[in-house]
C-alpha cells in the first residue's frame, strides 16, 4: 500500500510534491544523504524566543478580529513532536487571545503508592502522551482538542477540535468546529484518565483536553 495524494495540501500542489518526492526518495540530496529544507519553510533554531514567536506569527495572523474567528483558527495548526515544545507554543499563544482567563488543575496520584514514593509534586510536572498537562489555561474563542472517546456518536471523540464559548467552575462550554457534528455545544465535566507512564499514573482531570 502507498499513498500517492496528499488531500490535505490540495491548496499546496508544491508542498504535496515536495512531499511525495521525499517520500519515493526522488528528492535531490547532499553528500550525505541530506535533503535540503527550502528556507521559505524553516525558521531559524536561537536560544531566545524571538524564533518561537516568528513561527506563531508566520501560521496566526496578529488582531483579535482573527483570534474570534472560528474557521480561520480550526483551519491552520504547528505541530511538533515534543510535548514540552507543544506546551510552550501553546503559553504563548493562550496569551494572544482576549478576555478573561480560566485555569484548571488535575489532581494526580499513583496507584499502590503507599509509601509516597510519587509525590504529587513530581506528579504534577508529568505529560504523558494522551493526558492534558496539569494546569491546563483557557480563554473564550480559544481552539481545543479532545483526547479521549467520550461519545462517539455525537462527535466527541479523540481529535475533536473545538472552540471554548464559556467556562464553569468544573466544566467548559465549547462548539464543535469541524465535521459532520459542525455546531454541537457539549459541556465537559471532569473525567479520571490513566497513564502507564508511572507505574500506573491516574490524573483526575477537570478537563479531557488540550490547547491546540
Amino acid at each position: 500500500l502507498k499513498l500517492v495524494r496528499n488531500m490535505r495540501a490540495q491548496n499546496d500542489p508544491w508542498f504535496a510534491e515536495y512531499l511525495l518526492r521525499i517520500g519515493n526518495g526522488t528528492e535531490e540530496t547532499n553528500d550525505d544523504g541530506e535533503i535540503l529544507l527550502p528556507t521559505s519553510i524553516c525558521v531559524p533554531n536561537k536560544t531566545d524566543d524571538t524564533a518561537l514567536d516568528r513561527l506563531i506569527d508566520s501560521i496566526y495572523q496578529t488582531g483579535n478580529a482573527y483570534l474570534k474567528d472560528p474557521e480561520y483558527i480550526t483551519s491552520r495548526a504547528i505541530l511538533s513532536t515534543r510535548n514540552d515544545c507543544v506546551d510552550k507554543i501553546n503559553l504563548k499563544m493562550i496569551d494572544r487571545f482576549q478576555g478573561e482567563e480560566m485555569v484548571y488543575h488535575s489532581f494526580d496520584s499513583v496507584e499502590d503508592d503507599p509509601h509516597n514514593y510519587y509525590p504529587p509534586e513530581f506528579l504534577n510536572t508529568l505529560t504523558p502522551n494522551g493526558l492534558p498537562p496539569h494546569m491546563l489555561k483557557l480563554k473564550k474563542n480559544c481552539p481545543i482538542i479532545l483526547l479521549r472517546n467520550i461519545d462517539p456518536a455525537n462527535g466527541l471523540c479523540n481529535g475533536t477540535r473545538l472552540v471554548v464559548r464559556g467556562f464553569q467552575k468544573n466544566a467548559i462550554d465549547a462548539k464543535i468546529v469541524v465535521g459532520q457534528h459542525f455546531g454541537i455545544r457539549p459541556v465537559s465535566t471532569c473525567l479520571n484518565l490513566f497513564s502507564h507512564m508511572v507505574n500506573y499514573m491516574s490524573r483526575f482531570l477537570e478537563q479531557p483536553r488540550h490547547l491546540t
